[in-house]
Formats: C-alpha cells, structure tokens, sequence
C-alpha cells in the first residue's frame, strides 16, 4: 500500500468531515493544522441544536444559504470558541473557500491554504490572498480513496456482469466495461 502525502491526509480529513454536513447544495469540510497536528476542524451546517437544510430545506436568500456556517468558519470559529490561535497555521479546505471565508482566513492569521477544488473561486479572493501573502497551493485529491463502500460497490459492479455474461451478453462489450470497473475499484 503507498503511505500518502501529509497533504493528502489533511485533505482527506478535510473530506471525512465535509460527510458531516447538513448543506444540499454542497458538502464542504476544513482542517486547521500546525506542526503537522490537527488543531481544528469543520464542515458547512447549521448553528449548534438549530435546522438543518437536510431536514428542513435551504434557506435562501439572494442565491446563497444564510442556514449554513461555511465549514472553514466553522474549523476557526472551533478555535476561537476554545481560545487557540491560528496565527501562523495552515488549513486544508476541501473546496476553495468564498470571499467572506477568505477574509476569516486572512484576518485569523492562516498562512497556507491548501484546497482540492475549485468551487466559483472569486477573483478578489485570489487577490486578497495574494496581497496578504497567504500561500495558496492546489492539492488534487480523489474522494475515491475514502470511499467506505468501495468494495462493496466493486462487489455489485462485479455480480452485474457477472448477471449479463450469464444472460448471454457478448464477450467484447462485458470487456470494455470489466476494464471500467477495474479502472475505477482497482
């Protein structure tokens, strides 16, 4: 098995807590670290006991959720709420964050953002960064290499073929799709 990159790791941390969101529109996960040790972490929802779009809808108000605390808010909102300081520390956001959270970002002291996806980055967000001197860098990550129900999906992938050969289906076409599969589960 190859050991991933620390930045892989934080990124998939960033992932496992974007499955903890309660946002519809789209799941969003940040990881604050220093030193190579998770200091914070945070996904996009609602407050703490309050609605939650999965259950009640988005509430939205000129194109955006105001249901939903953006997950990096979150991950540094975590921080301030336990009295630890960012300044100098780096987050891993699973997306790249919204004007308003590149603002927090700047002003809580991040100096490294790392991000896996491009998500309507912002023109002023790129430039505020850059006038800030925070170091952005693009870390592709696959979800698929979190993903808790591959062998299982693999396993139904592998019956269906299985089904069609049965079936009579012909040799060249199941080919093509066993290689789809073996691409996509290994």
């Amino acid at each position: 098995m190859k050991r991933i990159t620390w930045d892989q790791f934080f990124l998939a941390q960033s992932h496992l807590l974007a499955l903890r969101s309660t946002c519809t529109r789209l799941a969003v996960g940040a990881t604050i670290v220093r030193d190579r040790r998770i200091m914070a972490g945070g996904y996009n929802g609602s407050i703490s006991g309050g609605d939650h779009c999965t259950e009640h809808g988005c509430y939205v108000i000129d194109n955006h959720c105001v249901r939903t605390i953006h997950a990096e808010m979150n991950a540094l909102l975590q921080c301030a709420k336990y009295g630890v300081s960012v300044s100098g520390a780096e987050m891993y956001v699973s997306h790249f964050p919204c004007l308003q959270c590149t603002k927090s970002i700047i002003q809580a002291g991040i100096s490294v953002l790392y991000y896996a996806k491009d998500y309507k980055n912002h023109p002023y967000a790129v430039e505020l960064l850059e006038q800030a001197g925070v170091k952005v860098i693009h870390v592709p990550f696959d979800e698929r290499e979190i993903d808790f129900l591959g062998d299982e999906k693999a396993a139904l992938y592998t019956e269906l073929l299985e089904r069609l050969r049965e079936k009579g289906e012909d040799e060249e076409s199941l080919a093509h799709y066993e290689e789809r599969v073996n691409t996509l589960f290994g």
